[in-house]
């Protein structure tokens, strides 16, 4: 594999001088948002770089599994300050969605596919862990904002539906249906055109670090359909789990999203 050194990415990142010209051009005041976005992106890659080598060195089941749930917990906070919802309420629905929906399609891997030894060494383990939730992190931001978006908006037709007798559940159903739809079209527009337009980056890291293209094809297929289907399961269980938690039996919510 072809080492980096850092000149080089000091050389890679002077590019940034355009994207701050176009903001000084335009006077769109990203400049700010820009040096902080990237020099916390520097040093947040490097820490976890870093903290990365240790759990590959220790490579203990207990550290590995203590290091996913604060993935998982880190993911949820983050998700919910997007969504600009209360964490008091929410907290706990995205947590169980994210942790019931990743879980089971990481063990699959690490004990049927890939196989690492042993099945839940931090090398394979974490960095599986965090495109499996980096990419439900977005589909859930999407979600949460147009379920409360739409209550809000088509308020009538829910409050018409509880009155003629309707339950929670079945009242809400067009809401969360409208919110899945939404945020699955990304990754189902990204999936009809990966290999024709988009190389995705495990593929790509992969072809890069000297894997045969049939072998990165093979991870990507597998990384592809394992991201699809923890998005899926992991935006159901939050809105179901979000609509029990904020919804009372009388159907009134109580959680009010401000739409922007």
């Amino acid at each position: 594999m072809i080492d980096i050194t850092w000149w080089q990415l000091v050389l890679v990142a002077t590019t940034l001088l355009i994207p701050i010209a176009i903001s000084n051009q335009l006077k769109l005041m990203l400049n700010k948002d820009i040096m902080i976005s990237v020099i916390r992106m520097s040093l947040q890659l490097i820490l976890v770089g870093l903290y990365l080598e240790y759990l590959f060195r220790v490579n203990s089941f207990f550290v590995n599994a203590g290091w996913l749930l604060i993935m998982i917990l880190v993911g949820s906070s983050s998700i919910i300050g997007k969504s600009q919802l209360p964490k008091a309420k929410l907290f706990l629905p995205v947590s169980l969605g994210l942790f019931v929906a990743l879980l089971p399609m990481l063990a699959l891997i690490c004990t049927a596919v890939v196989r690492p030894l042993p099945f839940y060494s931090a090398q394979y383990v974490i960095p599986l862990a965090g495109m499996l939730l980096g990419n439900s992190l977005s589909g859930n931001i999407v979600a949460l904002q147009n379920l409360f978006t739409s209550l809000e908006e088509r308020k009538p037709e829910y409050e018409a539906a509880i009155s003629l007798g309707a339950s929670t559940s079945y009242a809400t159903r067009p809401f969360i249906q409208a919110a899945l739809q939404k945020s699955l079209a990304p990754i189902l527009a990204s999936m009809t055109t990966t290999g024709l337009v988009t190389l995705p980056g495990m593929m790509t890291g992969q072809i890069l670090s000297g894997a045969s293209p049939m072998l990165a094809i093979k991870y990507q297929l597998m990384i592809m359909i394992a991201i699809f289907v923890t998005m899926s399961v992991s935006i159901t269980l939050s809105l179901k789990l979000t609509v029990l938690r904020t919804i009372h039996k009388g159907g009134k919510v109580t959680v009010r999203f401000k739409i922007p």
